[in-house]
């Protein structure tokens, strides 16, 4: 038996969900915090299956529901194209550089933000036992070809939820029993949720008469347009001019 020093305390319990799951899991996940109320975990795709099940197997958690499979691309994260520094402060001012996503060409496309890869998993479980809920976030290792371990054999409720974000995003969920596209038609070129994917897209279909049978074509019919709204910005003129009218001047 050792004897304490009388000057060190204890340490602290962790009390948050976010400190309990650091805690336990340690070397597993990345990182645990909790801000507004929302746990979000991060984990490395080679630890996403062993801590998805530990959240639900382990009585402390329980997380017994995923409730959605979902992707992320963080293209451009963290920058913006709206000026606030070096633009006119009086009347109107659409205050935009064109660089968001629609607004700029391939060569100059964003980039992704430092400290990030560019595709990540989310997913978000819920604990009915305990009342509680978390988010667990996988980044894919390689931009060009996302991977990231499926987790239907945890929650083989997911299913659809990967098939999605296949479709939307171009993820590929190893280990997935059936993964193909579920909302996007046959043949289909690329992702549509991708921040890069043009927003008219790449191919139109009409039915052709003379063929007989539904034909895909380069996009001719949209124009490829961004609107950006206008921001309203303060000016003394109009002040001015208000205050005059009330005053009767001309």
């Amino acid at each position: 038996m050792t004897d304490t020093p009388a000057n060190s305390a204890p340490a602290a319990a962790p009390t948050t969900l976010a400190q309990r799951i650091a805690a336990r899991l340690g070397s597993k996940v990345v990182s645990a915090t909790g801000s507004f109320d929302e746990t979000t975990v991060e984990v490395l795709p080679e630890n996403w299956l062993a801590v998805a099940q530990a959240l639900r197997d382990e009585v402390e958690f329980h997380f017994e529901q995923c409730v959605d499979v979902c992707g992320v691309d963080y293209l451009g994260y963290g920058q913006t194209e709206w000026d606030t520094t070096d633009v006119s402060s009086t009347g109107f001012s659409r205050g935009v550089e064109g660089e968001g996503p629609g607004r700029f060409k391939w060569s100059n496309r964003p980039i992704v933000g430092a400290g990030h890869k560019r595709f990540a998993a989310v997913a978000h479980l819920l604990s009915i036992k305990n009342n509680q809920r978390v988010r667990i976030r996988c980044h894919a290792q390689d931009d060009a070809l996302p991977v990231v371990p499926s987790l239907t054999g945890i929650w083989p409720g997911v299913n659809w939820f990967e098939r999605e974000a296949f479709d939307l995003f171009g993820i590929v969920f190893e280990g997935h029993p059936d993964l193909r596209r579920i909302l996007t038609d046959y043949g289909f070129v690329g992702h549509p949720f991708r921040k890069d994917f043009p927003l008219i897209g790449n191919v139109e279909v009409r039915y052709d008469e003379a063929l007989g049978r539904v034909i895909y074509e380069p996009v001719t019919s949209v124009e490829p347009r961004v609107g950006v709204p206008r921001v309203v910005r303060d000016d003394s003129r109009y002040e001015q001019a208000q205050a005059e009218s009330a005053a009767g001047m001309k």
